[in-house]
């Protein structure tokens, strides 16, 4: 089984696991990530996967979550949907990395400039996208800053943002809601969650410290 150099998997809290993700991003921004042995890697895996953390990041081919954060192969459980949105299976995919893979940490991450938030701004509806839209809408009506109508929409690029951000904490809101199963491992304290935002300019991850529950 494949562990982090610096830590055991089994006995690691959630801080622990969202420190490491935070220096993995400062390695990615400055162009010093570290050296990984894949074949090593694909061999150690091959039987049994460990991941210290589970993402519910967005589909933009712009984040990818292992790169951003400086990870290898078994690092990280990523389940990527446009807007990240938590769907039920989405809910469920990171149900089953909590529970039966023994991951310590969930982050929910958007991302700046966000097509799929862009779209629920506009209220744009084609195919199976109105679905996406759906799950992005109440972090709209959450937005109460902008109150000029001709501002909320997606060419104000301060009202996406904000809605990106309250997007992220919609999406955790309805994960902890929807699912007794996180619920509980959070309440037990054995995992932990916590939103983020990429911005796709600088590379950086900011993460939203009072979404923190852990």
């Amino acid at each position: 089984m494949y562990k982090h150099p610096l830590l055991d998997r089994d006995k690691m809290t959630p801080r622990e696991a969202l420190q490491i993700l935070v220096e993995g991003n400062q390695r990615f921004t400055s162009d010093r990530e570290q050296d990984k042995d894949y074949k090593s890697l694909i061999e150690i895996t091959k039987e049994k996967q460990h991941p210290f953390a589970s993402f519910l990041s967005c589909s933009d081919s712009r984040a990818p979550v292992e790169l951003l954060f400086d990870q290898a192969l078994g690092d990280v459980f990523s389940v990527r949907l446009a807007g990240n949105i938590a769907s039920d299976k989405a809910i469920g995919s990171l149900e089953f990395a909590s529970k039966y893979l023994g991951s310590k940490l969930i982050v929910v991450m958007g991302h700046s400039s966000c097509g799929a938030v862009k779209a629920a701004c506009d209220n744009f509806m084609d195919g199976h996208i109105g679905e996406i839209i759906n799950l992005i809408k109440p972090s709209i009506r959450h937005e109460k800053t902008v109150t000029d109508t001709s501002q909320r929409n997606a060419r104000n690029v301060d009202f996406v943002e904000k809605v990106c951000a309250l997007n992220v904490k919609y999406q955790i809101d309805t994960i902890v809601r929807c699912s007794d199963i996180v619920d509980d491992m959070l309440h037990s304290q054995q995992i932990g969650i916590i939103g983020a935002v990429y911005d796709i300019s600088n590379g950086r991850v900011d993460f939203l410290e009072d979404t923190f529950v852990g």
